[in-house]
């Protein structure tokens, strides 16, 4: 059983930038790709970014591309999301999660929730104008 556990959420003007980490646990972890996802009040849990454990390669969805960054510290087992030129529209709750079996590599499909086997509990994040 792998234990996420996000922080750095906060609240923050539009503009402005907020790193968000997220710190994984458990006897036997092992990840192929970690993901960040986001939640806004009354929509549906959207994709935002993953990383390829082994490799780090990245993937971004449409409306975070030049402005979010993931990265990885595989020594720590932790993955980061820096968040740079944040807008209102960014204000959601941000879950991390993680791929331990290898669905997401196997479909080839980061931003496929299901593939995610592991949700950490969510950091809220609230972007003022």
């Amino acid at each position: 059983q792998v234990q996420l556990v996000e922080s750095g959420g906060g609240l923050v003007q539009a503009g402005g930038s907020l790193r968000l980490s997220c710190a994984a646990s458990g006897r036997t972890f092992r990840s192929y790709t970690m993901g960040w996802f986001r939640q806004a009040p009354g929509k549906e849990r959207e994709f935002v970014a993953a990383i390829n454990w082994s490799s780090g390669f990245t993937y971004y969805a449409d409306p975070v591309k030049g402005r979010f960054t993931i990265s990885r510290d595989n020594a720590k087992n932790t993955v980061y999301l820096q968040m740079n030129s944040l807008k209102p529209e960014d204000t959601a709750v941000y879950y991390c999660a993680c791929d331990t079996a290898g669905r997401t590599v196997i479909t080839n499909r980061p931003d496929f929730q299901r593939g995610y086997d592991s949700w950490g509990q969510g950091t809220l994040v609230t972007v003022s104008s």
